[in-house]
């Protein structure tokens, strides 16, 4: 049974255009709609990527006695791939990792992240079933389909604690702290179309 939800919180009268007997047939969001949804993620993302975020603590990676390092990270510095990394014959990066799916906002030159995640292995991350996956597809269809251009990509960042359980809770710090979009933990309070269509 395919569930549908309306995001009236965001979406008023004919913002987004479906069909009540169909919920399953594609959707229709207006530019302005679309444009709107990314300029409320652009201020509330675009303060943090000018200072960095600074409750980096990492201090259990590196060798060292002294006081517990205060140093900021900034995913903007990672280097940008292909979604489509994955099929690349050779792998770009191994191991554990924190990653960041981003997308650059052409009219305004900023940059957004959508959605972060964590895995044990970095060149095996989105070979199979991932519900990222199909958000980011809703979300360049929409885009396409209302003529805005999109420049999705994913950067890793290796430099993570090994530990699952570390790895997991700097996750959590990070999507707190950026309020990513497609992420179970906070996408209720942007109202992400291209998330309730997928279910």
């Amino acid at each position: 049974m395919v569930k549908f939800y309306r995001q009236n919180d965001l979406f008023k009268n004919n913002d987004v255009s479906f069909s009540e007997n169909n919920p399953t047939q594609d959707i229709f969001i207006n530019k302005k709609t679309i444009k709107e949804w990314q300029e409320k993620i652009i201020n509330h993302q675009s303060p943090i990527f000018k200072n960095g975020y600074k409750d980096v603590n990492q201090s259990s990676l590196f060798e060292s006695n002294s006081e517990e390092l205060n140093e900021t990270f900034n995913p903007i510095d990672l280097t940008p791939l292909p979604l489509s990394f994955w099929r690349w014959p050779k792998a770009m990066h191994k191991g554990p990792a924190i990653y960041f799916v981003m997308d650059k906002v052409v009219d305004s030159n900023e940059n957004i992240i959508l959605y972060i995640g964590e895995t044990i292995s970095a060149e095996k991350r989105w070979r199979g079933e991932h519900d990222c996956k199909k958000y980011l597809s809703s979300y360049s269809d929409s885009l396409q389909k209302a003529n805005i251009s999109t420049n999705l990509n994913i950067r890793f960042w290796l430099d993570v604690p090994i530990k699952t359980k570390e790895r997991r809770k700097l996750e959590q710090k990070l999507i707190q702290a950026w309020l990513t979009p497609f992420n179970k933990e906070t996408r209720e309070m942007w109202a992400t179309p291209f998330t309730s269509q997928i279910n």
